[in-house]
């Protein structure tokens, strides 16, 4: 047998790190391996995601996955051990891999040590099952005898017989409620969840992978509750008559619920605190940028700027990036510890983009330094980094001002809210061919509104006006980017 400081020195563990500025916890979003895979260093083992961004994290040393400690959705506090490697495979006598049951003998004495009648109580916290204890859930002769328990136990809750609808997969866990008499496994949101609906855990039947109840079976075991005074669903299809009217749907068909953590979680606390931290101030203007547009047309064609994205939003940011040159007091941060403003010389230009995690606003870092091709060049990366889910909580921090362009939806302009620590953010509507009165005749022109939020504590009416104003102006006439530069 393998002894504990042979077994420490083979086996190395890789913790949770802090991937952003202070955060506590991330995400299992995917793991890109399993055990028994050959791993070196610097590869990517698991994507994660964080208040921030998702993040991949590369393993920093040779070797075997072991144990992955944590299953694909489990929320990790930092500093925990997300998977273990064996960076000695083929010494001694224990494990190289999950898929070599027959040479077990690390894990065994570990299960023995362990208190009777102790089980996890957390999903992903607490002893590991070893891959001996989850096969047998796989095995032909367990598959029958779980089917039969889990119809019984479904039929029992719905109130009436449905053999054929309530017979499980194979892997669905042989009965309800916890293993050993235990606590049941769930996640602390299926907890809640089942907590809100009245439902006991121990009633429900676990359909997770190792016998973890999910969110589903918690809606499953709560339909019949949620439709009271009226009769069981059948199996089949039946029209709604008087007696089975339409509000008897279970109202987990008329309702989803998601949790919201990660990306979305830190972008609801970020705004409720900006609403009600910030003194918003919004100010409008409509512009006619038909020049703009010729602009961009004509810079689509030009040799320098081959290879890069061409659209409004650059010749936008750039006129930003020189009203803020113009007015470099909109520039700061209202520093509240110790009662100061703080003047920002530089710009780290925040572009909001939407993603299928929500809304992130990674920034260029020293946007005010950049040529036009180098502004172009910086706007693509971003935006095709954004959209990729690669951005890096290092990209979204340090933000000065912010874009955001509701114009891509349609949307003619809005009220856009601060990024937490900014000063000013600019929303751009549509830009949409309207009749304008243009050499004193109405003609049809390109025109957009913008809309500036800043925070009053830092830039007055004055300074917000003349920053607007300078932004309309060089979109009114572009050949001001040359003269105000």
């Amino acid at each position: 047998m393998t002894t504990m400081t042979e077994t420490s020195a083979r086996f190395r563990e890789f913790k949770m790190p802090d991937v952003g500025e202070g955060l506590t916890e991330a995400e299992i979003l995917k793991w890109f391996v399993q055990p028994g895979d050959t791993v070196t260093d610097g590869q990517v083992v698991c994507e994660v995601e964080t208040a921030k961004a998702a993040v991949e994290l590369p393993i920093p040393f040779d070797g075997v996955v072991h144990e992955l400690r944590f299953p694909e959705g489990t929320t990790v506090d930092v500093g925990q051990v997300i998977i273990a490697i064996d960076v000695a495979p083929g010494s001694g006598d224990a494990p190289a891999s999950a898929a070599a049951p027959a040479q077990e003998p690390v894990e065994e004495p570990e299960a023995e040590a362990e208190p009777k009648g102790r089980t996890p109580v957390l999903v992903g916290y607490g002893v590991a099952e070893s891959s001996t204890k989850r096969r047998p859930r796989k095995g032909a002769s367990a598959a029958p005898e779980a089917a039969a328990v889990a119809a019984a136990v479904q039929a029992e809750l719905n109130g009436h017989a449905t053999p054929a609808a309530a017979a499980p997969a194979p892997s669905v866990p042989a009965q309800a409620g916890a293993p050993d008499g235990g606590r049941p496994l769930a996640k602390p949101p299926v907890r809640k969840l089942a907590k809100d609906l009245g439902i006991d855990l121990a009633t429900v039947v676990p359909t997770g992978k190792g016998g973890v109840i999910t969110r589903e079976d918690v809606h499953a075991a709560a339909a019949p509750a949620e439709a009271p005074g009226t009769a069981p669903v059948p199996p089949a299809p039946a029209p709604v008559t008087a007696e089975a009217p339409a509000a008897a749907v279970p109202a987990s068909a008329r309702e989803t619920r998601i949790p919201v953590k990660g990306v979305r979680k830190a972008i609801a606390q970020a705004m409720v605190g900006s609403a009600f931290t910030a003194p918003h101030v919004t100010e409008f203007v409509t512009v006619d940028v038909t020049r703009t547009m010729k602009l961009v047309a004509e810079l689509k064609e030009d040799k320098d700027m081959a290879g890069v994205r061409v659209n409004p939003l650059l010749i936008i940011a750039k006129a930003l990036l020189v009203a803020i040159k113009r007015n470099p007091e909109v520039n700061a941060a209202w520093d509240e510890a110790n009662q100061e403003i703080v003047q920002k010389h530089y710009v780290n230009l925040g572009i909001a983009a939407a993603t299928p995690r929500g809304l992130i606003v990674p920034n260029i870092k020293d946007a005010h330094d950049k040529t036009l091709p180098q502004l172009a060049a910086a706007l693509g990366e971003l935006v095709t980094t954004a959209r990729d889910g690669k951005t890096s909580p290092a990209a979204m921090a340090g933000g000065t001002v912010t874009i955001t362009n509701v114009g891509v939806f349609g949307v003619d302009t809005g009220t856009p809210i601060l990024n937490p620590g900014e000063s000013a953010i600019l929303a751009v509507g549509a830009i949409k061919l309207q009749p304008w009165v243009h050499k004193g005749k109405v003609k049809p022109r390109q025109v957009t509104t913008l809309a500036l939020s800043f925070d009053h504590r830092l830039v007055d009416g004055e300074l917000g006006s003349k920053v607007l104003a300078d932004v309309a102006a060089i979109l009114e006439q572009p050949k001001r980017l040359i003269t105000w530069a």
